[in-house]
């Protein structure tokens, strides 16, 4: 069994209002056709198929105020409710005082526990590592847990061979930086995390660029955002495999669903599931219902369905 996990920061289940939620505005094909047509909405947060299963998840965590990415991404990508422990929501790094629990229960560091794989797909610029060396500080879940389960981030060099994605998926920013390499189409992009999901029992992909477009409150670049990241979803769904591989879609916390308000929402955000066992993989998250499900749901399941093949 094989999840291969695309991580969209800041999206939540919004109104069905076109006014303010990009997602009604944006065309986004690939995305309509896991979902009969529809996109979630807080009219249609939940919904199953013979494809896939859409279930919300609750981003507030039992805590008082606008959800943020340090806590929300922890509970995402832990298990643990970040949020509760420290008493608040807090952003949009992790609180220091949550970090032994990302180094001790991190989804990478949990997975490599029980004998699986795992492989965070994106690729950072050698100015990023330039950044870090000074700000130690501000290093997100994601590149935290990497350290801790002794992965190293991937580069430039990687990118160029195929190995990583670029966080804007085409690599038209490394262009921009002064890079030299090709850009490549959001379809191939969606090819190449399929390629790699085929030598990994979990690959996790992040997307960013959607929870910028929230907080810049810009509907155009909002549904371009959405576009491309539908784009690549498409490739994802021409190779996708399945017959053991289970995708799943979701969030830390809303933002981008309202560009009515330049804040956090305290919308839940969606969790999208497609491929291998869809309907048990959902059942279990609606079981907790938050963000803490996702992590035990990955863990539990990649080790049992394996369990089960191994039967066979």
């Amino acid at each position: 069994m094989k999840v291969l996990m695309l991580f969209l920061d800041g999206v939540g289940i919004g109104e069905g209002d076109a006014g303010r939620n990009p997602f009604l505005r944006a065309d986004l094909p690939a995305l309509r056709s896991l979902l009969s047509g529809n996109i979630p909405t807080r009219q249609l947060p939940a919904l199953s198929n013979g494809k896939a299963t859409l279930v919300a998840l609750d981003a507030t965590l039992g805590v008082d105020g606008l959800p943020q990415s340090g806590t929300g991404q922890t509970a995402l990508f832990t298990g643990a409710n970040a949020a509760r422990m420290i008493g608040k929501h807090f952003g949009p790094y992790p609180y220091s005082t949550l970090r032994p629990l990302i180094a001790e229960r991190n989804m990478f560091r949990q997975l490599q526990r029980l004998g699986h794989s795992a492989y965070f797909a994106n690729a950072y610029p050698r100015q990023f590592f330039d950044y870090i060396r000074e700000r130690q500080s501000r290093l997100t879940v994601t590149t935290l847990s990497c350290g801790y389960a002794a992965m190293p981030l991937h580069t430039f060099e990687d990118l160029q061979h195929g190995r990583a994605i670029s966080a804007d998926i085409t690599n038209a920013g490394w262009a921009r930086m002064g890079y030299d390499i090709a850009s490549i189409s959001p379809e191939e992009a969606g090819k190449r995390l399929v390629g790699l999901s085929r030598e990994y029992d979990f690959v996790l992909f992040e997307y960013w660029r959607t929870d910028k477009a929230g907080h810049a409150q810009s509907m155009s670049e909002a549904v371009a955002t959405l576009e491309l990241f539908d784009r690549m979803l498409s490739g994802v769904l021409e190779t996708l495999p399945v017959h053991d591989t289970l995708l799943l879609i979701t969030s830390d916390h809303g933002n981008m669903e309202d560009l009515s308000i330049k804040v956090h929402t305290r919308n839940p955000v969606p969790a999208i599931l497609y491929g291998r066992d869809h309907r048990r993989a959902a059942e279990r998250l609606a079981r907790t219902g938050d963000l803490t499900a996702v992590t035990p749901m990955i863990t539990g399941f990649v080790s049992e369905t394996l369990t089960t093949a191994q039967e066979i």
